[in-house]
């Protein structure tokens, strides 16, 4: 079996995968943050979607980043998982 850490370990190597991969980092940590409140409610995909009265693709297109979501659908999702949205800015170093 393959472990992905030693996978990813050899892809960092790679600088081009490195740009490209910290390029996401942003759509990651919202992918991650999202997923988070879900687990977090004890709640699955299905579950949140008939919050938000909406479809289960929905919620996992959202949460893998397939779709660039809105303000407002952000707040319905946290709504939906008894969270609330913050955003931060924070310095490129």
């Amino acid at each position: 079996m393959i472990d992905f850490d030693d996978v990813r370990e050899e892809w960092m190597k790679d600088p081009a995968f490195v740009k490209e991969y910290e390029a996401l980092e942003e759509e990651f940590s919202l992918a991650s943050a999202m997923i988070a409140a879900r687990v977090a409610a004890n709640m699955t995909q299905q579950d949140v979607a008939a919050k938000m009265a909406t479809s289960q693709s929905y919620i996992a297109k959202l949460e893998g980043g397939r779709i660039n979501p809105t303000m407002k659908a952000l707040k319905r999702y946290a709504a939906a998982t008894g969270s609330r949205v913050k955003t931060t800015f924070e310095p490129i170093l």
